[in-house]
C-alpha cells in the first residue's frame, strides 16, 4: 500500500465567490496496482459480476506504436489485483481503454492509432466478454478517424461521444447503440456535430435520475486560444443541447452525479498539474477542486465505481518517477 490517508480534504464549507456548500470528502487509502510496463496509463474501472476490473494502456512511452490494453481484476475491493487479459493490435497503438457493463456483458472500448501516412489514422473498436477474462475479436465502431472516447449505459442503450480532430472540420459527435444480436451493438449517430467550438475532444457523459444529460467536454489550445472546458446539458432524446463555458481547462474527464450535483475527476493545469476530484457548479460554470489525489507530472485519465457514499477510483501518475497505475478509496461525504 502506497499511502494510508486519514483526511485529505480541500474544501469543507462555503466556496468563496460561489454560493452553496462544498462537500467535504476524504481520501482513505491509495494503492499502486501496476508499474510493470515502461509507461502505464489511461485507465478505466468498472464492477462486473462482483469483481472490479481495471483496464489501461501499457507501452514503451506516452506515445509509441506498441501500446496494448491490460485488464486487471480484483475480488477484494481493490486491495489486490491480478492480470486477466491482454488485448493487442498487430498494426496499431491501442489507447484509452474504457469499460462499461451492458445487458449482461462487459464491453471494452479503445482507440487504435495507426502509423503516420496510413488511412485511417484512427479507428475505434470494442471487445466484449462474459467473464472479463476471455474477449471477443475487435469490432470497429464509428466513422474512420473518429475517437469514441467514453461510453455510458442508460435505459437499455449506450451513449457515447466521439471526436474528430481537425483544425478546420473538427467536431464531437453523439452516438447511441442498442444490442443487436450475439452481443454485437448497433450504433447510430444522434447528433452529428454536437460541438465544434475549437479543439473539442475528450468527454465525460453523465445522466441524472430525471434523465438530464451532462457532457463535460475538454478543449485544448491547438487551434484557438480558449482552452476552458465546456459543459453541455440536454434532456431525452438528447438531440438539442445547451452549452456554457467553464472557468478552467481540464483533461481526461470522467463525471458522475452525487446528491443531485455534478462531479468529475480530471487533470487540472493551474499551479501544478494534478489529478483531482472537482465539482462542476451548474449555476456559475465554476470548477471547484474538492480533493487532490497523490499525483503530478504525467497524470489523470481516471475510472470510477460509485457505491453510495463510497467512490472507487483508478488513475495514473508519474509523481513517483515512473508512470504507474493507482487505485484509491474515497468517502464522498466526510462531514
Amino acid at each position: 500500500m502506497v499511502a494510508l490517508i486519514a483526511q485529505f480534504t480541500l474544501n469543507g464549507g462555503r466556496d468563496k465567490g460561489n454560493e452553496g456548500y462544498v462537500m467535504a470528502m476524504r481520501l482513505n487509502w491509495v494503492n499502486k496496482i501496476w508499474d510493470k510496463g515502461a509507461h502505464n496509463a489511461f485507465s478505466d474501472l468498472t464492477l462486473f459480476k462482483q469483481r472490479l476490473y481495471c483496464a489501461f494502456r501499457e507501452g514503451s512511452a506516452h506515445v509509441s506504436p506498441d501500446g496494448m490494453i491490460r485488464v486487471l481484476a480484483s475480488s477484494d475491493a481493490g486491495v489486490t489485483w491480478h492480470l486477466v487479459a491482454t488485448l493487442t493490435h498487430s498494426d496499431a497503438d491501442l489507447r484509452d481503454a474504457k469499460l462499461v457493463v451492458f445487458e449482461g456483458q462487459l464491453y471494452l472500448f479503445s482507440g487504435a492509432t495507426f502509423a503516420k501516412g496510413r488511412s485511417p489514422r484512427i479507428q475505434s473498436y470494442y471487445w466484449y466478454s462474459h467473464d472479463g477474462c476471455t474477449w471477443s475479436k475487435p469490432v470497429a465502431v464509428g466513422a474512420q478517424d473518429e475517437w469514441l472516447w467514453r461510453v455510458t449505459a442508460h435505459q437499455h442503450r449506450l451513449l457515447g461521444v466521439a471526436y474528430y480532430a481537425d483544425e478546420h472540420d473538427g467536431y464531437v459527435r453523439l452516438y447511441q447503440a442498442q444490442l443487436a444480436e450475439d452481443a454485437l451493438l448497433d450504433w447510430q449517430p444522434i447528433v452529428s456535430h454536437l460541438n465544434r467550438a475549437g479543439y473539442v475532444n475528450e468527454a465525460g457523459l453523465s445522466i441524472d435520475e430525471q434523465g438530464v444529460a451532462y457532457c463535460l467536454l475538454r478543449r485544448d489550445p491547438l487551434w484557438q486560444t480558449d482552452e476552458r472546458a465546456l459543459l453541455g446539458q440536454s434532456t431525452a432524446p438528447y438531440t438539442h443541447w445547451q452549452w456554457r463555458v467553464l472557468d478552467k481547462r481540464i483533461g481526461g474527464p470522467v463525471s458522475f452525479i452525487y446528491r443531485q450535483r455534478l462531479y468529475a475527476i480530471v487533470r487540472l493545469y493551474d499551479k501544478i498539474v494534478r489529478t483531482s476530484l472537482v465539482e462542476i457548479k451548474l449555476d456559475t460554470g465554476t470548477v471547484v477542486e474538492c480533493l487532490r489525489f497523490p499525483s503530478g507530472g504525467d497524470t489523470s485519465y481516471a475510472g470510477i465505481v460509485q457505491q453510495g457514499d463510497e467512490l472507487l477510483v483508478s488513475y495514473y501518475s508519474s509523481h513517483e518517477g515512473k508512470c504507474a497505475l493507482y487505485f484509491a478509496n474515497v468517502t464522498l461525504s466526510a462531514s
